[in-house]
């Protein structure tokens, strides 16, 4: 039951991000050290991924989840930043089922590391700052681990090829 009730307030705020309803009011203005680096995140498979390992170099992170329309809309538009920007490392945390995620990559495939992060990932989010824990949600950091940018709904892929841009500047 509990799973239930997540993934219908998961909906709900995921639609609300996507019509720009939580742009302002649900992210926060403060927020203290990521422990975003510190953490080790399964792939699909279950391969324990250290994300120590992108330090010094600037990460676009993407938390989404394959039942989340928004976030699925957006993946091709990470995937062509990802080829264009090779500089600049992509990676998608998901806030869904291991396997949920493998069947995902079966339909739509990406080059960029997906990893799991279950209902794990909400608190990950809410700790750089995404309090609704509403999908998607990205933040970029430049290769001193410095946050960027955070986003809370779908990327606009223009605007946020500038920001990708000035990273690998």
């Amino acid at each position: 039951m509990k799973r239930r009730v997540f993934l219908r307030h998961a909906a709900i705020l995921a639609g609300a991000a996507a019509a720009g309803g939580l742009q302002g009011a649900a992210l926060a203005d403060t927020f203290g050290p990521v422990p975003l680096f510190a953490q080790t995140l399964p792939d699909p498979d279950g391969t324990a991924i250290a994300l120590s390992r992108w330090q010094g170099k600037p990460v676009v992170v993407n938390f989404w989840a394959s039942w989340c329309p928004p976030c699925v809309k957006e993946m091709p538009d990470f995937e062509a930043l990802h080829k264009k920007y090779p500089s600049v490392q992509f990676l998608g945390i998901g806030v869904d089922t291991a396997s949920n995620i493998q069947s995902f990559v079966q339909k739509v495939r990406v080059s960029y590391p997906l990893l799991v992060a279950g209902h794990e990932g909400i608190q990950l989010m809410r700790d750089l700052g995404n309090q609704a824990g509403g999908l998607p949600f990205t933040v970029v950091f430049d290769a001193k681990g410095r946050e960027v940018k955070r986003i809370l709904g779908q990327i606009k892929a223009k605007e946020f090829e500038q920001v990708v841009q000035g990273l690998s500047a």
